[in-house]
C-alpha cells in the first residue's frame, strides 16, 4: 500500500490549518503543528538606571566634581533600598565639549562633561519610590531607564513551553480527526526559546519632576508577558489501522 506524506501548516492563533499538501511515494505520513502560549506574570525585580552628569572647563575639575556627586548618589540610594539591593557602575565617559565654527576654522574648547550612571537592582518593588527620590534629591540628574523582570525565570519559561507543547499536541489530535487519521508517534519537536518582555516604565522624566517638587514618585509595575512556541512533527495513520 503506498503511503502518504501530509504536511498541515498549523497556527493556533488562527482558526483553520494554512496549508494541506499530498506528496505521493513517501515512506510515513505526518502533519507538522505548531503550538504557542502566552503566560503573564507579575514581576518582582526592578532595575533603576541612575546617573549624574557633570560640565566644567578642565577635565579634572569635572571628573572630581562628578565622583563627589555619584559618592554622594550611592550613599542616599543604598540607603533607600537596603542592604539587598545591588548597584553596579554600568557606564561612565569623560569628553570634551566644543564649538564648531563654518568655513574650516578650528573648534573652540569649551570644557568637559562627565557623566557616570550606576544600576540600581531592586527586590522589594515598593521602595522604588523612595529610591528615585533619595537619587535625584542627593544629585542624580537623569534616571535612563526602569525596568522591571522576574528573579526566576526559569519556572515560567518552563510553563510557556510546556503549554505551548500541550496545545500543539491537542491540535495534533484534533487535525489527525478531521481527516480520518490517528496519531501515531511524535516525529520531531522544534522550540522557540520563550521570550520574557520587561516592562520598561517610560515615565522617567515624570519622576524627576515629582522629586523636584517633593512629590512621592508612583511607579506602577504592570505584568510582564512570556511567549514560547513549539512545532511538532506527528507521525499519522488511518484511524481504523
Amino acid at each position: 500500500m503506498r503511503l502518504v506524506l501530509a504536511t498541515v501548516l498549523f497556527g493556533l492563533t488562527a482558526a483553520s490549518a494554512t496549508a494541506f499538501a499530498e506528496t505521493p511515494a513517501q515512506s510515513l505520513s505526518s502533519i507538522r503543528v505548531t503550538g504557542d502560549s502566552k503566560v503573564t506574570a507579575k514581576p518582582d525585580r526592578v532595575q533603576i538606571d541612575i546617573g549624574v552628569t557633570n560640565r566644567a572647563t578642565h577635565s579634572q575639575d569635572a571628573a572630581q566634581e562628578n565622583a563627589r556627586q555619584v559618592d554622594t548618589v550611592i550613599a542616599a540610594v543604598k540607603k533607600a533600598a537596603g542592604p539587598t539591593a545591588v548597584l553596579k557602575t554600568i557606564s561612565y565617559s569623560l569628553e570634551p565639549n566644543y564649538q564648531y565654527h563654518p568655513n574650516g576654522v578650528e573648534p573652540t574648547l569649551l570644557g568637559y562633561t562627565a557623566s557616570n550612571t550606576v544600576q540600581v537592582t531592586l527586590d522589594e518593588l515598593a521602595k522604588i519610590g523612595s529610591v528615585i527620590d533619595s537619587a535625584t534629591q542627593s544629585g542624580a540628574n537623569h534616571v535612563q531607564g526602569i525596568q522591571f523582570t522576574l528573579r526566576d525565570q526559569d519556572a515560567v519559561r518552563a510553563q510557556a513551553l510546556r503549554e505551548a507543547a500541550l496545545r500543539a499536541r491537542a491540535e495534533a489530535e484534533v487535525l489527525a480527526g478531521a481527516l480520518g487519521l490517528k496519531v501515531v508517534r511524535v516525529l520531531s519537536v522544534e522550540e522557540l526559546s520563550p521570550r520574557v518582555m520587561p516592562v520598561r516604565y517610560m515615565g522617567a522624566q515624570r519622576a524627576m519632576a515629582a522629586a523636584v517638587a517633593d512629590v512621592a514618585t508612583p511607579v506602577e509595575a504592570g505584568t510582564l508577558d512570556i511567549s514560547a512556541d513549539v512545532t511538532l512533527t506527528v507521525e499519522v495513520a488511518p484511524a481504523g489501522r
